[in-house]
């Protein structure tokens, strides 16, 4: 396997500072080529480029007019102000995110690339593979299926093809894995993106994702796990606030750092600071990303991290709420993180680090040894020699019919049913059955699939679409709609969002699922995302999770209905009231899938 960036690039930081740009005319001049090209870019760079390139800025991965706002603005990120990268980001719609389309995608990075001094390094938040923010990529489902599923080669599969994926489509910096335990069944925003509240268990996917990432030597990129020191084990969406762990620091020890220690044994080339506080590690109240008791102190030092460390986003209320921009940019550096990502105005990020380093609050040597990092990163990933991507071979690439089928039987081994009183699983007279899916948005897809595939199934059964902005009329008409069902299926979607501060359904769906389960015809509850939701309704008949929204997992909970695929996943957390940890009910496949289905 080849030599990790994280030893690659504190290999050629050794170099860098050994071989200082004052040493005499007489030294060896023996040096890699990657030490080579990083001191030739070093020699280029005044001390605001310096600064720069440790800053990611975000791009929506879509088409832009060269004379839009927006498209100057992505320009001057990166000809004017020549910032070190950017992060493609989902774009905030009314009816959810909207994702990017690959070639579009793969243009407008590849423009950027063009225009900018230096190759840039490009992130994206693939958790969920290239579908976490592009579309027609094979949609793999959400990190805690793997884990029900448990499928460890599964964690591996998905990272090689999101790898390469990634460099096709010109990304080279994944931020994943999640390397949270989820131990807290109210926490609103890891949830189905960690692999569960065993840290051993965890600490198992989180390294065969390194792995897995690192597997494919032909599409290099950085793998990253997040969120440190573990964001698994709070109520606060970091989004919205300063959330925290008050858990003792033999727990933390215990819990919350034994992945990360796993990703480090791995190779893993980045870590993601998290803006939460935790007193234990840091007795002041402020978040972890700008605590050099846990950045340095711990990261650094106790588990001997020298990789890249990199800030969660900077505009995220859990660090921008205490500090300006500048200001948090400046503590940030001081506490150990190399790259800044997403401060909410570049230039004042780069004036206030600027400003601190002709103070002499930063030294010169500290800011040379994050800037090394980073166009060493560069180099090794091959974007010295090529920074843009062919577009013409992104069609090879990307959502192969490999990928589809094996995340198709992740989703598909993941289905857990939880509780199962009249044993409604499989359905027996599907045509009398009714179908109901509770979506998250107005206008999204949430739920087609699903109605797509029972409808192949038993054409005759009643399905209905619901969206969150329906009335209580609305709602009414539907109930009475079910009454001469035998039994009700609710496919309820509630996935993790930025800024919501819960997983709960939303709008007027709690009292309409309450009314439903207390009537007289069974209902069956399926989750398409958060596994907790039966806390809320433990009266259903039957509780089945899929732990995924996507439309794998729609599928597979199709199957599942059917009794076409045997259900076979156990629970990767405890459901307090419900359910224990490692807890599935096992049923066998009833009946072969149909032709052509």
């Amino acid at each position: 396997m080849h030599l990790p960036f994280r030893a690659a690039c504190a290999l050629t930081l050794c170099a860098l500072l050994a071989n200082a740009a004052t040493a005499p005319k007489g030294a060896s001049k023996k040096t890699s080529p990657t030490n080579f090209t990083v001191r030739t870019w070093l020699r280029t760079m005044t001390l605001r480029d310096k600064v720069a390139q440790l800053l990611i800025m975000p791009i929506y991965g879509e088409p832009a007019h060269r004379r839009s706002a927006i498209s100057k603005k992505y320009e001057h990120f990166v000809r004017d102000l020549h910032v070190g990268g950017l992060i493609v980001t989902g774009h905030s719609m009314n009816s959810g995110i909207k994702n990017a389309e690959p070639y579009a995608m793969a243009a407008l990075l590849n423009r950027m690339q063009k225009i900018s001094k230096l190759p840039l390094l490009v992130g994206a938040d693939f958790e969920r593979g290239a579908s976490m923010r592009v579309n027609a990529t094979t949609p793999w489902p959400a990190n805690m299926a793997f884990a029900a599923a448990q499928d460890l080669d599964g964690v591996f599969a998905e990272a090689a093809a999101t790898a390469r994926d990634a460099r096709a489509l010109g990304v080279n910096w994944i931020f994943a894995p999640v390397a949270d335990v989820n131990n807290n069944p109210d926490n609103p925003i890891i949830n189905i993106r960690s692999y569960g509240e065993n840290p051993a268990q965890v600490s198992k996917f989180v390294r065969a994702y390194v792995l897995g990432a690192h597997s494919e030597k032909l599409s290099p990129v950085l793998v990253t796990a997040k969120h440190f020191p573990g964001h698994g084990d709070t109520a606060q969406d970091s989004h919205l606030g300063l959330a925290r762990i008050d858990a003792d620091r033999q727990r933390i020890d215990a819990v919350e750092l034994e992945p990360f220690r796993a990703a480090i044994a791995a190779g893993v080339d980045a870590i993601m600071t998290a803006h939460i506080a935790v007193p234990s590690l840091e007795s002041e109240d402020e978040p972890a990303t700008v605590s050099s008791k846990i950045i340095t102190g711990v990261l650094r030092e106790e588990l001997g991290f020298h990789g890249i460390v990199v800030t969660d986003a900077m505009d995220m209320q859990g660090l921008a709420a205490m500090f300006s921009t500048g200001e948090a940019s400046v503590r940030a550096l001081e506490a150990g993180n190399d790259v800044l990502l997403m401060p909410k105005r570049a230039e004042d990020a780069i004036n206030g680090i600027v400003a601190a380093v002709q103070s002499g609050r930063i030294t010169r040597q500290r800011l040379d040894q994050s800037v090394a990092k980073v166009l060493a990163a560069k180099v090794q990933l091959g974007l010295s020699r090529k920074r843009t991507v062919d577009l013409d071979v992104i069609a090879d690439q990307v959502d192969s019919p490999e990928d589809e089928e094996r995340a198709q039987q992740v989703a598909d081994h993941a289905v857990t049913l939880v509780t199962d009183q009249k044993d409604q699983l499989p359905l027996r007279h599907a045509d009398n059955a009714c179908l109901i899916t509770l979506s998250e948005n107005r206008h999204g897809q949430q739920g087609q699939r699903l109605i797509e595939e029972v409808k192949k199934r038993a054409p005759g059964m009643t399905t209905t679409s619901l969206d969150p902005g329906m009335s209580q009329a609305d709602l009414d008409q539907v109930t009475q709609k079910t009454s001469g069902c035998d039994q009700i299926i609710v496919a309820a979607f509630v996935s993790v969002s930025a800024y919501r501060g819960n997983v709960a359904l939303a709008g007027l769906y709690p009292d309409f699922l309450n009314s439903l389960i207390a009537g007289k015809i069974p209902v069956t509850l399926a989750a398409l995302g958060n596994p907790y939701l039966a806390r809320t309704f433990p009266n259903a008949s039957a509780y089945v999770t899929t732990y995924s929204p996507t439309p794998t997992s729609e599928t597979a909970l199709a199957k599942a209905l059917f009794g076409e695929i045997a259900i076979t996943g156990r629970l990767p957390v405890s459901i307090p009231g419900v359910a224990k940890f490692g807890d599935g009910i096992q049923l066998p496949a009833t009946h072969p899938p149909q032709k052509g289905l």
